[in-house]
């Protein structure tokens, strides 16, 4: 059974930056492009990034120049460095294929912008 496990988050500044990790069972890893995606109570999920088998990388506008989307696929791992947070940036970040392709998601790490 695929599983996307997301790691990384907490509270942090305004400002503050941090790094998030999403671990993935998924067979033959490096055919799939992942993303990152969030989550603010009461609204639709969003792809904030994502990056392609071939490394190639797209961004929201809202994240783009201080989210950072990136793999390691020898650890079948893709990875979200976040810079410059804003206390609106929403909570909760889920790892998924991008395009999703019908995969349960993972529980989610929470990040907190507060000072």
């Amino acid at each position: 059974q695929v599983q996307f496990v997301e790691s990384g988050g907490g509270l942090v500044q305004p400002g503050g930056s941090l790094r998030l990790s999403c671990a993935a069972s998924l067979s033959i890893f490096s055919m799939y492009g992942m993303g990152w995606y969030r989550q603010a109570p009461g609204k639709q999920r969003e792809l904030v990034a994502a990056i392609t088998s071939s490394g190639t990388t797209k961004y929201a506008d809202s994240v783009k120049g201080r989210f950072t989307i990136s793999r390691d696929n020898a650890k079948n791992a893709v990875y979200l460095h976040m810079n410059s947070l804003k206390p609106e940036d929403p909570t909760v970040y889920y790892c998924n294929t991008d395009p999703l392709l019908r995969i349960r998601w993972g529980q989610g790490t929470q990040v907190t912008v507060s000072s």
